[in-house]
């Protein structure tokens, strides 16, 4: 009844825009997306200055997943509405997370911050258009800005790791997991992080510590089994080479095989029995 009844209004005043957006609205909760995307353009006909039709055009379109378009629609929103938040962060998350345009996230992220100069989220997307963009500075002001205003925050920390990681601050880095830690002592990723970075220095006992940590809140991440396992292999231990092995083998057979027939953290047991037979069940396999 609701539906048959929906296109009434239009029937007498078709060229009422309001109810071209109304009807979108609907449309769009119905999720039948291409209607309303037609709907919306057709009250944007009638009244092209409209910032909400604009702005929910651009969400239709991001469910459609025609980001591109969505972008352009927030875009013109913010150009009717230049001093509404909305569209300029609806924008700048679109560019950030599915354009990959990091200066165009960049700038809708200023815009957003000139609205709510202490806006958690856009100091945030903004730390991460700047770190994915190679300017490492400009994403830990961002971060630091958050860390300001919430000094406990896990993820500015642990952004602010990345960022410093990225860069090439790798003792900083690792003091920013710690406090990304201490906010959140069983996260996986942090633990992860620091992990890697630990294994890249060569300390490996120290980076098998903060692997078992991480594997103790992911228990089945074969990458971080994997990489447990060089650790081990470096330290000369093959109990415990093997039995992480086994755990990344049994949880991505293919990849981990692999992996193993070139890794040179292994060299030292390329003689080993157990794993001659084992590179060799995987070549059979191949």
């Amino acid at each position: 009844m609701i539906q048959s009844t929906l296109y009434r209004p239009l029937e007498c005043r078709p060229d009422s825009y309001q109810a071209w957006y109304q009807q979108g609205k609907q449309l769009h909760h119905w999720r039948r997306y291409k209607e309303a995307l037609n709907s919306y353009e057709k009250a944007l006909e009638y009244y092209p200055q409209d910032y909400w039709t604009w702005y929910e055009r651009g969400k239709v379109l991001e469910d459609l997943g025609r980001y591109g378009e969505a972008a352009d629609s927030y875009d013109c929103a913010s150009m009717v509405q230049p001093d509404n938040y909305w569209g300029w962060y609806a924008q700048g998350y679109i560019a950030l997370k599915e354009l990959h345009d990091y200066d165009r996230a960049i700038l809708c992220f200023n815009r957003t911050l000139q609205t709510k100069p202490d806006d958690y989220w856009s100091y945030y997307r903004k730390g991460e258009a700047l770190r994915k963009r190679g300017r490492y500075q400009g994403a830990i002001v961002c971060f630091d800005k958050i860390l300001e205003l919430y000094p406990n925050n896990y993820w500015a920390w642990y952004r602010r790791g990345d960022a410093l990681r990225d860069w090439g601050k790798f003792d900083r880095a690792i003091a920013c997991y710690d406090k990304a830690l201490a906010c959140k002592p069983g996260d996986y990723w942090a633990w992860y992080q620091r992990a890697k970075i630990l294994r890249q220095f060569g300390r490996w006992e120290t980076a098998i510590q903060s692997y078992i940590q991480a594997l103790t809140a992911e228990p089945d991440d074969p990458y971080a089994w994997y990489e447990q396992a060089c650790c081990y292999s470096r330290l000369g231990d093959l109990a415990g080479m093997i039995s992480s092995l086994e755990r990344a083998i049994h949880l991505h057979p293919d990849w981990s095989l692999n992996s193993i027939s070139s890794e040179p953290s292994f060299d030292n047991f390329r003689d080993n029995n157990w794993l001659i037979e084992l590179l060799s069940q995987a070549k059979s396999k191949s």
